[in-house]
């Protein structure tokens, strides 16, 4: 799934008060975590993930595999945190064309 511009511009903007709904630990991307993703993605659409991975490219290459894993897009990073969309099965969101 592709996101234009405005539409990306319009979910920085609706992620922008959100807290981050999951935080991954000290054992990284588990199945647990991934679980949560999908489960959180299919409830709210827009989640923000809290990576405290200090290695950057590390931490890219978690967000490369979250992104691959849920069928997600990547909004944003800002800092350790990944704002990530999925249009639910029944979506609540409706994007901007």
């Amino acid at each position: 799934m592709q996101l234009s511009n405005k539409q990306k511009q319009f979910l920085k903007g609706l992620a922008h008060p959100l807290k981050p709904v999951v935080l991954l630990g000290g054992n990284g991307l588990t199945e647990g975590v991934l679980a949560e993703i999908e489960l959180a993605l299919e409830h709210h659409e827009l989640i923000k993930i809290k990576v405290p991975e200090e290695d950057r490219e590390m931490r890219q290459a978690i967000y490369d595999a979250i992104v691959r894993e849920t069928a997600g897009v990547q909004v944003q990073v800002i800092g350790k945190t990944l704002v990530l969309y999925r249009p639910a099965r029944e979506p609540k969101m409706k994007l901007p064309k």
